[in-house]
């Protein structure tokens, strides 16, 4: 038994102290400055968590499905919620979440402090000197069949980010 726990503690070590990178749907990411890169070779965006109260989530930055109004929103400023859905005619269905209990400590963290970020969130991308590179989708609210409420992608035609809320897309340029 400790000859098989040996390789998996080397493995902990070394993943603990090499600087994270995920690609999702491609063999590499391609670019040093990226957390996760997601593959532009399909026609899937980016689901967002479904939040149904805010209260407690303080860090700059989240992006958020917030089912008490159907909209995409970011926290701006502590307290501030910007709405990136700007029609209000979301809808989600929540089927698949009634009657769940959250677990405090589901989360995966991408970045060099991995082993020891406390930031509360699901997903964490914690390096602060990469990003995350939403999918590329041509025309998404053309070529997403089944959008997904809280869905995000990079619209490569318009050039802009896409945000669907559950009824009708909307677009960003920055």
């Amino acid at each position: 038994m400790k000859k098989q726990l040996l390789p998996i503690a080397i493995f902990l070590a070394v993943t603990g102290t090499v600087k994270s990178q995920i690609a999702i749907g491609k063999p590499t990411v391609t670019n040093t400055s990226v957390s996760l890169e997601f593959a532009d070779t399909e026609n899937r965006g980016f689901i967002l968590p479904y939040v149904e109260t805010k209260t407690g989530i303080t860090n700059n930055g989240t992006l958020i499905y917030d089912t008490t109004d159907y909209k995409v929103k970011y926290l701006k400023d502590t307290g501030t919620w910007t709405d990136l859905s700007v029609d209000n005619t979301g809808t989600a269905s929540l089927s698949a979440q009634i009657g769940k209990t959250e677990s405090a400590t589901a989360k995966s963290v991408i970045g060099t402090d991995a082993a020891t970020n406390t930031t509360p969130g699901i997903l964490i991308l914690s390096d602060d000197s990469k990003a995350m590179i939403l999918p590329k989708v041509a025309s998404p609210h053309l070529n997403i069949l089944d959008p997904a409420p809280g869905m995000m992608a990079y619209d490569t035609v318009k050039r802009q980010l896409a945000v669907y809320n559950g009824k009708v897309w909307t677009f960003w340029k920055p």
